[in-house]
């Protein structure tokens, strides 16, 4: 399976992001893709996700 980056998007920054969130590093791709670069609102989205299951 091949992983999707965005350009400019370091694999570490991804990794601290999930790490931080709780959810997976393919989450945070996804969710990137829906709010953009916004760390706040990847961490919102994330933490969302994570308490609705």
């Amino acid at each position: 399976m091949t992983e999707e980056r965005r350009p400019g998007l370091k694999p570490e920054i991804l990794a601290e992001l999930a790490r931080e969130s709780g959810a997976t590093e393919q989450q945070i791709n996804e969710i990137i893709s829906l709010v953009g670069f916004d760390r706040s609102s990847i961490l919102r989205e994330a933490r969302l996700l994570k308490k609705s299951k």
